[in-house]
């Protein structure tokens, strides 16, 4: 099948379909018995992210129980600072723990950008391996965590809730802050390109806390480092599509478009679907945007939702989506109803 009669593809390339494409983020995950049991087989979370034939496995599962428009490669945004030299691990229930970033010594500690691919050669064979394997409809998802998203953890040590720790190292330590931002954003340039080249036909930028950054800071580290990813990867893959999703960037959303050159926007839930549609999706596909915690609650409201995002996007490109990533809590069988109202 050629890229063009899948249907991700289609909609990244400004088509708009009668039934919108679907994924969903975080689509391979806690909320599947099957991938419990795979996590379980690999022993913890780095160790399944780091085999690839387990990792392909359970990015496969979710397009075996659904067939989804695209599969998500199964990996996670921190594993970046672990290619540059940050320790990191996993305590069981409370997430994701590096040493930290706040000083130019601990700066210094860090790899160049050219050195991270060592560390992630598994996560690109288990790209290979999905390229290989997925359906031919099927488009494959490649993805990174944004440079400030990643810095928030790399400076605290840990998801915080206001990423309190990097404003603070921007205020008082901006050559420090700004060095490691660079670095990020040359790994992640770096990162995405490998993925591209082994076989990921769409990636996806990542800036889940890109809410938390006022305008002048949203502009010099949300968009700037997205431009310059963008133009790197577009210069060296023309074809690749990119998505951006600069999550809780509300009005700041309308200056993202106009400035990034990526060919489609996510948006999260706090944002008006007829707002986007009204305000973005003139510009460019955009991807979008039911509220997750309805995979929990389902019922009626659910398929109402499900069928009112669809409504408020049809008369443009869209890639039906969540606004953020599904739940542990979810029902599977919630997904299989959402599915079923987008596709009639």
């Amino acid at each position: 099948m050629t890229q063009s009669t899948k249907t991700i593809l289609r909609a990244l390339n400004g088509e708009t379909l009668p039934t919108p494409p679907v994924w969903m983020m975080r689509q391979a995950g806690r909320y599947l018995p099957e991938y419990k049991a795979t996590r379980a087989q690999a022993g913890d979370f780095l160790s399944l992210c780091y085999n690839p034939d387990l990792a392909a496995e359970v990015t496969l599962q979710p397009i075996r129980r659904y067939g989804f428009d695209a599969a998500i490669l199964f990996a996670d945004i921190l594993l970046v600072p672990q290619a540059l030299g940050a320790d990191l691990w996993f305590v069981t229930g409370e997430g994701p723990r590096l040493s930290t970033i706040t000083s130019a010594d601990d700066l210094g500690k860090l790899g160049p950008a050219d050195d991270i691919h060592e560390t992630l050669a598994p996560i690109y064979q288990t790209v290979r391996n999905l390229s290989a394997a997925l359906p031919k409809e099927t488009t494959l998802i490649g993805f990174a965590g944004a440079p400030w998203t990643v810095a928030t953890y790399m400076i605290a040590g840990r998801g915080t809730p206001d990423q309190g720790p990097a404003h603070a190292l921007m205020r008082e330590n901006q050559p420090v802050f700004d060095a490691l931002m660079d670095r990020i954003t040359d790994a992640t340039i770096l990162y995405l390109a490998e993925q591209i080249k082994a076989g990921a036909e769409v990636v996806k930028l990542f800036d889940s806390w890109a809410g938390s950054l006022g305008a002048d800071a949203f502009d010099r580290y949300c968009t700037a480092p997205h431009i310059k990813i963008v133009t790197a990867l577009k210069t060296q893959f023309p074809e690749v599509k990119i998505i951006g999703f600069p999550r809780g960037a509300d009005q700041k959303y309308i200056d993202y478009v106009d400035q990034v050159a990526v060919d489609c926007v996510a948006v999260d839930t706090a944002v008006s679907s007829n707002w986007a549609a009204e305000n973005l999706q003139p510009k460019m596909c955009v991807q979008g945007n039911l509220d997750q915690s309805l995979l929990v609650t389902g019922g009626e409201k659910l398929i109402a939702e499900t069928k009112r995002v669809v409504s408020a996007f049809k008369n443009g490109p869209h890639i039906f989506n969540l606004g953020h990533g599904i739940t542990p809590d979810a029902s599977p069988d919630n997904v299989s109803q959402m599915i079923a109202a987008i596709r009639g």
